[in-house]
């Protein structure tokens, strides 16, 4: 999965972008209350764990 990819399906969980960082955006889960770091980088592929991850961070998965 790519990181636009990622960055979308946060968006329509209602997730946003708390702040940026100098890599990384910190999001936050109103669903969860928690804060995450999602990688800058649109085009780059993020591994599945660490999508998985971050979808559980967000309340999503």
């Amino acid at each position: 999965m790519k990181t636009s990819e990622l960055k979308r399906i946060l968006k329509k969980g209602g997730c946003y972008i708390l702040r940026h960082g100098a890599n990384h955006d910190i999001w936050y889960s109103p669903k969860t209350k928690k804060q995450f770091p999602v990688d800058r980088h649109d085009s780059k592929e993020i591994k599945t764990g660490t999508a998985n991850g971050i979808l559980k961070d967000a309340g999503l998965k």
